[in-house]
């Protein structure tokens, strides 16, 4: 059986791994019919001598595979997930991202790398 939305997003959060979270509202999981729009992109592994996924510090980061959950009406859904690099290169990394807390379904919360940014989210959704 595979996984709902819900407990997809919590696994990627839960996961250690190079993802960036960008989402329209603050995340919180736990039930609530606050609508909000969240995008994740997974970036590389990271590679030995590598700054930032950069062999010294030349090239650029780029994004691997992309997910985009949206929650209305208190469900959550899975609007898209790619890994098409057409797609990706559409995408505009936020380099401002920081951590930022993600509130499980359970209450615990989880730290991640990522940025509440609406008119990031508004561009997103505007390339899909």
């Amino acid at each position: 059986m595979s996984e709902n939305p819900l407990e997809e997003l919590a696994r990627l959060a839960r996961e250690k791994s190079r993802r960036l979270f960008v989402a329209e509202m603050p995340i919180d999981l736990t039930p609530s019919t606050t609508g909000n729009c969240v995008f994740v992109l997974e970036l590389p592994g990271f590679a030995p001598g590598a700054a930032g996924g950069r062999v010294g510090g030349i090239g650029e980061r780029r994004i691997e595979k992309a997910y985009c959950f949206r929650r209305a009406d208190g469900n959550w859904i899975k609007v898209y997930e790619t890994d098409s690099h057409e797609k990706l290169e559409r995408f505009e990394l936020p380099y401002h991202a920081a951590g930022m807390s993600v509130i499980l379904p359970d209450g615990s919360e989880r730290v991640v790398s990522g940025v509440v940014d609406p008119e990031l989210v508004q561009k997103y959704n505007e390339v899909v």
